[in-house]
């Protein structure tokens, strides 16, 4: 037998000696007392990622582009964990082609996590009812539209400590594109709603209520003018309703919740609406507390989470200036740090935006303030490790 073999032998005979010379109770007991003070030390650093995690970024139109290079200053100076793969897509830029559109896609898919901004969509008619944002949206069922409305603190406006959640179907109800021109001058637009997609997006919203310890459901809806449409809407949602006894539900009429949001916001809790109702609802909520650039939003299918703004605005007119707020992106960001796990780096986020808002000092111009894009994302740079 060769002198190196022998060695090892007898070095593991030695060690396995050693640990049958005290008892086995003792073992347990040393071996627990290390995790425990591991755990407890307060000299123990944060828990961290063990590895990067790839995420698909899409900029999108608009202020997009540079309220993601907010995003991506403030993770290289936390030193986030993630690693980027970004793709340009833009009608209005002339950067749209099947071919991208199919390479955002496998990106999706592969990472199953993406941060998008808004795609703007033309009104022109150019052969092509359906969108690339609702060709992204269909193709990966992305059927729950989530925005949580919640007031900054330290940011004053007509009702502060807002607390609630707008829960909108994505896939269908008016933005089903299909529209067709029966005879000349007569448009017929088809509203699309089954049974199933508003059984999912019920059973959705309450399941949501029931995680996050919410107590009452409100499904909006027009179901006295669209008896059939906003009818099966409204009866998916109270079937569904039935199976949660301890979650409350109620309905209200669209036009009526508007008024109700505005007048006392409240009384709102959970909302779950079919598309249109929620993409207008989720901008009069984000005016609640101070705007498109405040309030995150993100939308979800089976396996895959794609993190915007809760009130998608590509707001054009600003390109360029360094003037946006990149509060709603940062917050977006943070949301989806907390969905990937990585707890200790969405907080330091989203704690960093929190605390420049609510020290006053450096605040953007839809906020009040005179401050750039760039000094905004500075100061939350800089209030990272406070």
């Amino acid at each position: 037998m060769p002198v190196t073999m022998a060695a090892a032998l007898r070095g593991s005979l030695v060690t396995l000696v050693k640990g049958l010379s005290s008892p086995r109770w003792q073992q347990l007991a040393s071996r627990q007392l290390s995790v425990s003070a591991t755990l407890c030390s307060p000299e123990a650093p944060p828990a961290r990622a063990d590895a990067t995690f790839r995420v698909t970024m899409v900029p999108g139109d608009g202020v997009g582009p540079e309220l993601m290079t907010a995003v991506k200053e403030v993770f290289k100076a936390g030193d986030v964990p993630v690693e980027f793969e970004e793709f340009h897509l833009s009608e209005v830029q002339n950067m749209a082609s099947e071919e991208k559109l199919d390479q955002v896609l496998t990106s999706m898919k592969t990472n199953k996590v993406a941060m998008k901004g808004k795609i703007h969509t033309p009104m022109e008619f150019k052969g092509e009812l359906a969108s690339y944002e609702m060709r992204l949206r269909r193709k990966l069922d992305l059927f729950a539209n989530v925005v949580h409305v919640n007031s900054l603190p330290g940011y004053s406006t007509r009702h502060n400590n807002l607390d609630l959640v707008i829960i909108r179907e994505q896939t269908e109800g008016e933005y089903s594109s299909l529209e067709h021109e029966s005879v000349t001058g007569v448009i017929e637009c088809l509203k699309i709603i089954t049974r199933e997609k508003s059984r999912r997006i019920a059973k959705f919203a309450f399941d949501y209520a029931t995680k996050k310890g919410r107590n009452k459901v409100t499904a909006v809806h027009k179901a006295n003018i669209m008896k059939l449409a906003d009818g099966l809407f409204l009866q998916s949602c109270a079937e569904i309703a039935q199976l949660y006894p301890k979650i409350q539900y109620e309905n209200i009429i669209i036009d009526n919740c508007c008024m109700q949001l505005v007048q006392n916001p409240y009384q709102f809790d959970v909302l779950v609406m079919p598309n249109l109702y929620g993409n207008i609802i989720d901008n009069l909520a984000a005016g609640l507390v101070g705007g498109a650039g405040v309030v995150p939003g993100e939308s979800y299918s089976a396996e895959y989470a794609v993190f915007e703004t809760g009130a998608r605005h590509p707001f054009a007119q600003a390109v360029g200036r360094n003037i946006a707020n990149p509060t709603a992106m940062l917050l977006s960001a943070s949301n989806m740090l907390r969905h990937l796990n990585l707890e200790y780096h969405s907080n330091m986020v989203s704690d960093a935006v929190k605390r420049v808002i609510k020290q006053g000092k450096v605040r953007t111009g839809d906020l009040g303030g005179y401050a750039t894009s760039d000094e905004f994302t500075q100061a939350v740079i800089a209030n990272l490790a406070v």
